[in-house]
């Protein structure tokens, strides 16, 4: 359809507000008089123009769809000769879908939208049929970046604490739906800021994927940390141990609870953890022992387990030797289980990753936004002016 008037281009948009295909013929025709217009300028001539400034001729149309959110365009490419060859502007060469929507595809699918039900989406707002495997493509151009954010420099500053935990996602690997491990650090500068240092999809929590994430760390600048916050995993631990040799380990208080009630009935439950808040109720680390010691002599006879658990209490301990406005967002890793909820709630949607990369990716997208928004918080997360160290 041809539209050279500006009479027929206003009878358009006068459909447009009646008809919503009537505005994709609209931008249809804008779009194709705008590339007449630059391939006038690119041969430094308008059409049937003789002056010595053409530098070539007009060599016919060629057609080309578009997918934009108004629908499909069936645009008139001017082609050229005798110079070099004309490509639009508003479009990168070879590419058939408008950025814009191949950045709402990405955006969706960072929400947690499965690639099928983008399709979906996009089928239902602009009648387009893109494959899933495209849907995935538009969400890998965020590798570049996500690589850049992930291999950063932190020798900028010195690190006070770190905090680690993981969760578990399925993923398809060599043909076969397994649970993977999603290993998350956070960091905490000597200016008392948040910051994403890194996360890695692996096997498992084992010393060898976590010694890896801390190797990686200080390769790229880490220091040496006062304290570390994580649960009692055995390949943490040893991890920590051999790669963050010096550094003070605080077990979660919260991570401990649960244990210890999986050792007694649920009808004794809430005298258990009524006993546990009275232990970790004092700030005075001799005192918090001597009252463990109390409890266990108590539960000795009825659940010897926890007698036995609270033997390794003072490791949920270790926050004491800490400034005491500090102790209540360290003695936990409730700050990453408030970020794992966040992150569930997303690939809860996509269900089974089709490969580990996927699932890497949807993963940094959403910790690259929290990382962000960290980054604009007026006030630190920690007041250091008077921290004093340990």
């Amino acid at each position: 359809m041809a539209v050279e008037s500006i009479d027929g281009i206003g009878g358009l948009l006068h459909d447009g507000f009646l008809d919503a295909d009537k505005l994709r013929q609209v931008l249809q025709v804008l779009v194709d008089i705008a590339m007449r217009e630059e391939a006038g300028v690119h041969l430094g001539a308008d059409q049937h123009e003789r002056c010595e400034s053409r530098r070539g001729y007009r060599n016919g149309n060629k057609t080309r769809k578009l997918a934009t959110r108004l629908g499909e365009l069936h645009l008139s490419v001017p082609q050229v000769r005798g110079c070099e060859p004309y490509h639009p502007s508003m479009f990168a060469r070879w590419q058939r879908s408008e950025r814009a929507l191949l950045v709402a595809c990405a955006e969706m699918y960072f929400q947690g939208v499965s690639t099928r039900n983008v399709q979906s989406v996009l089928q239902e707002m602009c009648g387009l049929e893109l494959s899933s495997a495209t849907v995935s493509r538009v969400a890998a151009e965020l590798d570049e970046k996500l690589a850049f954010f992930r291999a950063r420099r932190l020798d900028h500053t010195s690190w006070e604490y770190l905090m680690i935990d993981a969760r578990y996602e399925k993923v398809r690997v060599e043909g076969k739906v397994v649970s993977q491990a999603v290993l998350v650090t956070v960091g905490f500068t000597a200016q008392g800021r948040r910051e994403v240092l890194d996360w890695r999809v692996g096997d498992s929590e084992s010393e060898q994927h976590w010694g890896q994430m801390f190797a990686s760390l200080k390769d790229r600048g880490l220091g040496s940390v006062k304290l570390v916050v994580s649960d009692a995993h055995k390949g943490i631990r040893a991890a920590i141990s051999r790669h963050l040799q010096g550094s003070a380990w605080q077990r979660c208080r919260v991570h401990y609870k649960r244990e210890m009630g999986r050792r007694v009935s649920y009808k004794k439950l809430k005298e258990l953890n009524q006993d546990l808040a009275v232990v970790f109720s004092s700030e005075d680390k001799s005192q918090c022992l001597l009252r463990a010691q109390e409890m266990a002599d108590k539960w000795q006879k009825t659940a010897p387990s926890v007698a036995v658990m609270l033997e390794s209490v003072e490791d949920c301990l270790t926050v004491n030797s800490f400034p005491e406005h500090h102790r209540k967002r360290l003695n936990s890793t409730n700050l990453l289980e408030n970020i794992m909820k966040r992150l569930k709630k997303r690939t809860r949607v996509v269900g089974v990753f089709p490969n580990r990369a996927a699932c890497d990716r949807l993963i940094g997208a959403q910790l690259l936004e929290l990382h962000e928004s960290w980054q604009t918080e007026s006030r630190s997360y920690f007041n250091m002016e008077q921290y004093a160290g340990v």
